[in-house]
């Protein structure tokens, strides 16, 4: 007496799943085979993660180097045409405006480099359009020949192949940009300046000395003419006249005014000689 009703019930369970796969939305369980084909940022973060998925498990059986060449190789290229797919869907979540996961990645593998982490657990050739060997891909018979004779390319440079690196910076064009240098001459300018001026003092304290001994009033006046430049004002008007030098224009011309010309040595010693002749007869 229970079978029809069990038979009923049975049927209006079916019912009841049928009217509610009705109501709700169908969800696609098929990736598209095109990124673009995708029209929500949720489906794109879903087929995203699977393809993670994917990828994950084709590195983690790549580690077996037991299944031998052919399989290797052809896990591999899954693995490199699984990331091509995801760089597509990265690029198709930014534009249904998602985060820019190429950036991050970008990022990520910027700062494991910085840590000494070459590539990770990949490797690949510049100029090989990303292809990157995984795993046991690494250890086939062809593939450690080809990184060999890359890395001996590398370091094997030509001085043609040198040249082509070289910046400004290499010939110091940029060094007073950032206006270290700048500041750093300015100071020393500054000091050199305080020196010569020193200098210039007690040169023309020693040439008021001398000229205040009898019959040398003449000779004074001829060392005064020799010294271009007594007072700083008319070292000052006469800076533009002169030619820069390593630390300016105004530190070129000091220079050149603190050192004595031949003529007033010349005529110092001959002074120093009558003094001391002077002295010797009283």
């Amino acid at each position: 007496m229970a079978r029809p009703e069990e038979k009923a019930q049975a049927m209006l369970n079916k019912w009841v799943k049928m009217r509610e796969s009705d109501n709700t939305p169908q969800i696609s369980q098929r990736r598209p085979y095109l990124a673009s084909q995708c029209e929500h940022l949720n489906d794109a973060e879903r087929w995203r993660r699977q393809i993670i998925r994917e990828i994950s498990n084709g590195i983690s059986k790549i580690q077996n180097p037991g299944l031998g060449e052919h399989a290797i190789r052809d896990l591999n290229d899954d693995i490199n045409k699984l990331m091509r797919e995801k760089y597509h869907w990265n690029k198709r979540i930014v534009e249904l405006g998602g985060p820019d996961y190429n950036k991050i990645e970008r990022q990520n593998q910027l700062l494991e480099q910085s840590k000494g982490q070459q590539g990770g657990d990949s490797m690949g050739l510049e100029g090989s359009s990303g292809y990157r060997y995984y795993g046991a891909a690494k250890d086939l018979p062809g593939v450690k020949e080809l990184f060999a004779r890359n890395a001996a390319k590398l370091t094997k440079k030509k001085r043609g192949n040198v040249y082509k690196y070289i910046t400004p910076d290499y010939y110091g064009l940029r060094d007073e940009e950032d206006g270290v240098l700048l500041e750093v001459e300015e100071k020393a300018a500054k000091e050199r300046r305080s020196q010569v001026k020193i200098l210039r003092q007690e040169y023309l304290m020693e040439q008021s000395s001398l000229e205040t001994l009898p019959g040398s009033s003449s000779s004074g006046s001829g060392n005064r003419n020799h010294f271009a430049y007594e007072t700083d004002e008319e070292l000052e008007n006469s800076a533009a006249m002169g030619t820069g030098g390593v630390l300016g224009m105004e530190d070129a011309i000091a220079a050149h005014v603190a050192v004595p010309t031949r003529e007033i040595v010349q005529q110092t010693i001959l002074e120093r000689k009558k003094k001391a002749l002077l002295e010797s007869l009283q």
